[in-house]
């Protein structure tokens, strides 16, 4: 695929999508360009990529995801790779073949000289694995890779796997940022949407987080999971304020494809699933934001807030929507490197039998042109409720209000954001619905088309 030297403006698009039901097939937008224009042939350029000498100019932050795919149970909402099967040995043979890929990682030219700037166990469920997993993998890592110096090491949790033994095991391995998959404090809705804890370990565990003193505690919830009522959605918010994270998370329910509730509306005579509406998420999501910002909480993006006065990094974020270097490890992981986006095989078998071969376990990959990287980071950073027009200018030579003119200027008349010179500002309709903004600046190319 061959570089261009300006960026051109994206043509208008040709119908909006009717957002007002949980359709399946909505997506939270986490790259671009989408998913399903990736592809097995352009793999060895990533080969080539890997073993070329990192060109030291580019000063561009590295970080490592680590993908720990086993569960309790299955989510009825997750779309993530994930395992609920998995027995001790199997577990100990997934975690030895992760050891490997990040081994072979370490040793190639583009990364051997280089330092984290961050860490990232995400999954799955991270905090499923037992302590002597969870210690012996570290040590393997840390000789490989050693995070000493990074900037963040991020961790996930379900509540219902930590003991406070765990959690001091967790503290040792060098994480900075907990998140907790708390996702509701309802244990009904819990139950109905297939949560593997219950709000009783919630409250169990905050206390010792805070023993433990971790720099920052996260606390994930999911607004309109199938059950929810404006009276639990309020008793699950006021709760959250009374847990005192230093940061919270709001998400809205969404259905990939390859959810337990899509597959059922997919199924012929499955039936509906009483997901809320758009409009109505956004009004519960709205309030959330409302609430946590009486509480002392201020906006870092259109997810989360953070507690004023308190640590409120969240470095992972931010280097991954301002083109960081991440080596994605583990089962179906995603990586970005160089201006190429790849991503490992799917299958546990693919995966475990390529690292027992000595390869790494890649399946497809991107090669992006500078327009797509300028497009990437425009509509990852809008998450954010405000993007810099310099900060584009100084990296890619490009005035995005001029390149992207009749794409702002739309959304500007239907209410969604405001721009001048100096950059553009999300309102609240616009940062409540941005994921589904998005695509409006996509290339026509990729609109209208299967993200994953």
């Amino acid at each position: 695929m061959s570089e261009r030297s300006e960026v051109a403006a994206p043509e208008p698009a040709t119908a909006k999508k009717d957002w007002k039901h949980t359709d399946v097939g909505s997506v939270f937008v986490s790259n671009y360009p989408p998913y399903s224009f990736w592809s097995e042939d352009r793999v060895p350029e990533v080969i080539e990529m890997l073993n070329a000498s990192y060109p030291a100019s580019l000063e561009t932050p590295l970080g490592l995801y680590l993908h720990i795919p086993f569960c309790r149970k299955r989510c009825k909402f997750c779309y993530f790779r994930v395992y609920t099967d998995k027995n001790s040995a199997e577990i100990q043979a997934y975690l030895s073949a992760l050891g490997d890929e990040v081994e072979m990682y370490s040793e190639l030219p583009r990364i051997s000289e280089r330092s984290l700037k961050f860490v990232y166990f995400g999954g799955g469920t991270p905090s499923y694995i037992s302590v002597r997993h969870l210690k012996a993998l570290v040590e393997r890592l840390q000789r490989a890779m050693p995070w000493d110096e990074a900037e963040e090491v991020a961790f996930e949790c379900e509540p219902g796997t930590l003991s406070q033994s765990k959690l001091e095991a967790v503290k040792e391995a060098g994480i900075t940022r907990l998140s907790l998959g708390v996702e509701n404090l309802n244990d009904d809705i819990l139950r109905e949407n297939g949560r593997a804890h219950l709000s009783k370990e919630v409250f169990a565990v905050v206390p010792w987080t805070r023993a433990l003193e971790f720099e920052q505690v996260n606390v994930d919830l999911i607004a309109g999971m199938v059950g929810e009522t404006w009276e639990s959605w309020r008793s699950t918010v006021q709760k959250t304020v009374d847990l005192d994270p230093d940061s919270v998370t709001v998400y809205q329910m969404e259905l990939p494809f390859n959810t337990v509730y899509s597959k059922r509306i997919l199924t012929e005579g499955g039936g509906p699933v009483p997901v809320a509406d758009w409009e109505t998420k956004r009004e519960w999501h709205h309030y959330a934001i409302e609430w946590f910002t009486q509480a002392g909480y201020e906006i870092s993006s259109a997810y989360t807030v953070v507690k004023k006065g308190r640590p409120n990094k969240f470095v992972y974020r931010d280097a991954l929507w301002r083109s960081s270097d991440m080596i994605g490890t583990g089962v179906a992981s995603f990586s970005h490197m160089g201006g190429l986006h790849f991503q490992n095989v799917t299958s546990w078998d693919a995966y475990i039998g390529a690292l027992g071969a000595g390869q790494l376990p890649l399946n497809r990959a991107f090669a992006t042109t500078r327009q797509e990287r300028l497009t990437r980071e425009m509509i990852l950073q809008l998450k954010l409720g405000k993007i810099s027009t310099d900060y584009f200018q100084e990296k890619f030579g490009v005035d995005i209000l001029e390149a992207y003119g009749p794409t702002y200027h739309r959304l500007q008349d239907d209410g969604m954001l405001t721009f001048d010179k100096n950059g553009v500002n999300l309102t609240r309709k616009g940062l409540l619905r941005v994921d589904q903004l998005l695509p409006e600046f996509y290339d026509p190319k990729y609109r209208n088309a299967r993200y994953t």
